[in-house]
């Protein structure tokens, strides 16, 4: 072997033997190298962790007040869809028996036809003996009702009662492990707290039954909507929000932010028809007045004062000498009714209901609605230029003085 070689070789075996006595050092003390190291972590593995961690956090964000008070609500939520048969008599038909036997025989045009209407709307489970509270309008001259829960159920649905005055109606199922909604009081509402509408927007054109969520807040409390001429609905105290209500979401709940029913959805105000931020619902504390006359008396009694009003028209204004046409004329009192009681005579001025100022004859059914049997009325009455104030106690009106 040649000198040069032997050299390479004594260096290589110096430098690897002093390779060796560097790893003994760094070894650490009393411990095996090979039990103490820890082989590195794969890189995407760092990255799962690392996202499941992210995830989870996520995931957390993602339950928000919101979604539990979703969660929480939504399975009391039913659809309701209704039936009904309508009567159409053909403008054909006069009443004469020659003219209209003419068009039956050479027209086969007969004298009525009747078509079934479908429509649907929302509704709340309050109790578990499966009362349904809904709105009047979603069930009125229904000859068939279906109620479906959101896990896929359907009951028929029997009228308890409904009442026309509040739009409100009452409707019974038989059903056991029905979801119940938790009612919260509505007179400790904020104005600009979180409002969830849930229910059944456009029910007709989805394949199932299970609720949609809207959410908004609380814009406004205690909306009064004055009547229209002899409506029958009188709109007190209303909830509005700017969670959209659509077609279909009538007599769906409108919730808290905790899942607890502070009203009933009932109407929007729209120029298009849609949502356009201004919805209303009836407060839950008037719902439960409402639903518990229905469930005792199959009715909502109403308080009777035994006066008949009526607008104060210029020509009236003149010949009772009254500087304003402000308020209401007192047109007729019912003999032994609380007004005769309370010493209200024809011809008196009714100038204001519990301290709220009486315009005119809508005023008055606005301040004389929700008031309940037995309640006291403070009125505040005019007559030659003199006010006095009167008290009203209000009863129930004898059967035999109701109309129909």
């Amino acid at each position: 072997m040649r000198p040069r070689t032997w050299l390479v070789l004594l260096v290589l075996f110096a430098v690897g033997a002093g390779g060796g006595y560097l790893m003994r050092r760094s070894q650490p003390a009393g411990g095996d190298l090979m039990a103490e190291h820890v082989p590195a972590m794969p890189a995407a593995q760092v990255a799962g962790e690392r996202s499941g961690s992210a995830g989870a956090e996520i995931d957390a964000s993602r339950q928000s007040a919101i979604v539990r008070a979703a969660q929480r609500a939504g399975p009391s939520v039913v659809s309701i869809s209704v039936a009904q048969t309508r009567v159409y008599r053909n403008p054909f038909y006069t009443g004469d028996p020659f003219h209209d036997e003419f068009f039956r025989r050479f027209f086969g045009v007969p004298p009525e036809y009747r078509e079934q209407i479908q429509g649907m709307g929302s509704g709340v489970i309050i109790d578990k003996s499966g009362i349904v509270v809904t709105n009047n309008h979603v069930v009125a001259g229904a000859d068939q009702i279906k109620v479906i829960l959101t896990d896929g159920r359907s009951f028929d649905g029997k009228l308890v009662g409904r009442d026309a005055g509040s739009d409100l109606a009452v409707v019974e199922i038989e059903g056991d492990d029905l979801p119940v909604a938790s009612l919260a009081p509505s007179n400790d509402l904020l104005v600009g707290e979180w409002a969830i509408a849930i229910g059944n927007p456009f029910g007709y054109l989805l394949a199932d039954a299970r609720p949609s969520v809207t959410v908004g807040v609380v814009s406004a409390m205690n909306r009064d909507f004055r009547p229209e001429g002899d409506q029958g609905t009188i709109y007190k105290g209303m909830i509005q929000t700017d969670a959209a209500i659509n077609p279909g979401n009538s007599g769906g709940p409108l919730v808290n932010a905790t899942g607890d029913v502070i009203g009933i959805n009932t109407f929007i105000l729209s120029h298009s028809g849609g949502s356009e931020g201004l919805g209303f619902a009836i407060p839950i504390d008037a719902v439960r007045r409402v639903v518990d006359e229905i469930r005792r008396y199959g009715e909502v009694r109403r308080p009777w004062t035994g006066l008949t009003i009526r607008d104060i028209s210029p020509f009236i204004a003149d010949r009772l000498g009254l500087a304003s046409r402000e308020g209401v004329v007192i047109w007729s009192v019912d003999s032994g009714s609380p007004a005769d009681e309370a010493g209200i005579d024809v011809g008196e001025v009714i100038r204001e209901v519990d301290g709220r100022a009486i315009r005119d004859s809508g005023d008055a059914r606005l301040a004389i609605s929700g008031a309940q049997i037995g309640d006291t009325m403070k009125l505040k009455i005019e007559r030659e230029g003199k006010t006095r104030d009167v008290r009203l106690t209000l009863r129930e009106e004898p059967k035999d003085r109701r109309s129909g």
